[in-house]
């Protein structure tokens, strides 16, 4: 596998590849990798000639009272990950290389509607900070496919309209959502869980299917669900952030008629943001 850190470097290593007709698959993470993010790595081996995973903390992704700084980091770990998995192509740069010297950059992507709303609402800018980077992504890779998780199922809405909207000749696959045993969602921010924390985490995927079901056995109150749902996490040790049942496609608070939905949720476990969600049809 070979590493790059600057955009010059990443496009002469693809211009082998395009010379060739080999098609390009783009795993795009910020590193700390885990089992959720080496799926996506293997489905892109599996379908693509030439695999790229990029590694990069995206600071436009973060608020001021977030954990940047405290994000986790591992990179000589992730590369050996990547290499044991097949990967080609690791693009690992840093802030400077991504957006020029502080200041210079003056573009931002805004998806507008999708993002309002969950995660976009209490985590104001961050769904910008995703459009950039993935735009950049993939303005420098042009990959034919890109690899997502379905944990982040507003934030694969929003690429999925991202590729619509700018005419980006990509294919989006969406894998599902890795979890360990307990159900717990695999994410980079898992490992800041205190044990205590560890132990009340898998409730918030509990409660989703615990809400699932109700909706499938009948129950229409959709607005009731949340509150009880959004108590119960509370009693259990997590904060809620959101916990919204919506429309499986637009993102919009679901109404009685809707037959696909999405229960979207977002915890707090002490300072650790949790996000998760699951998918059904009436």
């Amino acid at each position: 596998m070979l590493t790059v850190k600057t955009k010059s470097d990443l496009r002469q290593a693809l211009h082998g590849a395009r010379l060739a007709g080999h098609s390009i698959g783009l795993v795009p993470t910020m590193g700390n990798l885990h089992e959720g993010h080496l799926q996506l790595v293997r489905a892109a081996v599996a379908d693509c000639q030439c695999t790229v995973t990029s590694i990069f903390v995206n600071p436009l992704q973060f608020g001021k009272s977030e954990d940047l700084n405290s994000y986790p980091r591992s990179l000589v770990y992730d590369t050996n990950l990547l290499s044991e998995t097949g990967c080609d192509l690791l693009f690992a740069p840093d802030i400077t290389e991504m957006y020029g010297i502080a200041g210079s950059m003056k573009t931002n992507i805004l998806v507008s509607s999708i993002t309002q709303n969950h995660c976009g609402k209490t985590r104001p800018k961050h769904f910008e900070g995703v459009a950039t980077v993935v735009t950049k992504l993939f303005n420098l890779i042009s990959p034919d496919q890109a690899y997502f998780g379905l944990k982040d199922y507003q934030q694969y809405r929003l690429i999925e309209q991202l590729i619509a909207d700018l005419d980006f000749n990509i294919k989006l696959n969406g894998l599902p959502t890795a979890r360990d045993d307990s159900g717990l969602a695999l994410s980079s921010r898992n490992i800041r869980l205190s044990s205590e924390q560890r132990r009340a985490a898998p409730a918030l995927y509990q409660q989703l299917q615990r809400t699932a079901e109700l909706i499938l056995r009948g129950n229409q109150d959709l607005r009731r669900l949340e509150s009880e749902a959004s108590r119960s996490l509370a009693a259990q040790g997590l904060e809620p952030d959101y916990f919204n049942i919506c429309h499986a496609r637009s993102l919009e608070m679901a109404c009685q008629h809707d037959k696909d939905l999405v229960i979207l949720a977002a915890v707090f476990a002490g300072d650790v943001r949790l996000i998760d969600n699951v998918s059904l049809t009436i």
